[in-house]
């Protein structure tokens, strides 16, 4: 630790180099998690229900099986094709094989793990609790575009973040209490829970999934029960503006189901970073008027 207080750069360089190459390692959760997912439920669907006559998948498939490949023409990555942004640059944005394109979203999520660690390098000292905060950051980043491409937050990624949260201040690591993350986990949770159990007796229809409670109670569980309503008030207002630039773009009808995770991510992870701030400026405002 020492090393770091004699060069503070040193804490924010390394956090940012990290995020860059976890965020190549997220570009490949976010493909698989879903597909995995899928194949586990085809298997268990086969062998639970064999009146159903469902095949279950005869490949092998996970997070490091098959390799890395284009999905045009197969060929495997090359191990100089696969350095976190800098491969994509180089390359153009196309695979050396087939000049296939390749999505920019890739090099972006690349990018906006290695800013996202950087900024929690540069606000907080190095810890714990500030490494803790990288891998928080980077289960939110998966959660966030998986929701955008499947419409479902994992099991795999909402439930350890729950847990990781109140193990962390049961060790005294976090700065929450044990108390106020527990609480911040039940009430993260129930909530939602309560809002979508409203919303479908008065209208019939299911308004959000299971997914977003749980995820609500993770950040319960790692900020406690005093930030949700902040949580809660900045994801709906950050949902209500992209949600208006979505239906504006693609001209979708107002029932148009959209997913919520993303916006409780983002606003999570704002809690998490200037949460105290925020709310020092809000109380500050109050006290002003």
């Amino acid at each position: 630790m020492d090393l770091f207080i004699y060069y503070p750069w040193l804490f924010p360089a390394l956090a940012t180099l990290f995020g860059l190459i976890i965020g190549s390692f997220l570009n490949v959760v976010i493909h698989r998690l879903p597909k995995i997912m899928e194949y586990e439920w085809r298997k268990e669907c086969a062998d639970c229900f064999p009146e159903s006559q469902i095949k279950p998948p005869v490949d092998h498939f996970n997070l490091s099986t098959p390799g890395s490949h284009c999905p045009k023409c197969k060929t495997p990555i090359r191990i100089r094709d696969n350095i976190p942004l800098l491969s994509w640059l180089i390359l153009r944005g196309k695979c050396h094989h087939c000049q296939e394109k390749i999505s920019v979203r890739y090099p972006l999520i690349e990018l906006i793990s290695a800013l996202s660690c950087f900024v929690i390098a540069y606000q907080f000292d190095v810890s714990y609790f500030s490494i803790a905060l990288l891998f928080f950051t980077f289960v939110l980043i998966a959660a966030t575009f998986i929701d955008l491409d499947t419409m479902l937050l994992p099991d795999q990624l909402t439930l350890p973040l729950v847990w990781s949260g109140i193990t962390l201040s049961l060790m005294g690591i976090s700065p929450v209490t044990l108390q106020d993350s527990v609480v911040g986990a039940i009430a993260g949770y129930l909530c939602l829970w309560s809002v979508y159990w409203l919303f479908k007796i008065i209208t019939g229809k299911e308004g959000m999934g299971y997914g977003d409670f749980k995820l609500l109670s993770a950040l319960g569980a790692w900020l406690g029960w005093q930030y949700l309503p902040m949580i809660i008030l900045l994801s709906s207002f950050v949902g209500l503006i992209f949600g208006l630039i979505q239906l504006r773009m693609k001209k979708q009808g107002i029932d148009r189901a959209f997913p919520f995770g993303p916006y409780l991510a983002i606003a999570g992870w704002i809690g998490a970073i200037w949460g105290k701030d925020i709310v020092n400026w809000y109380f500050a405002q109050i006290v002003g008027i």
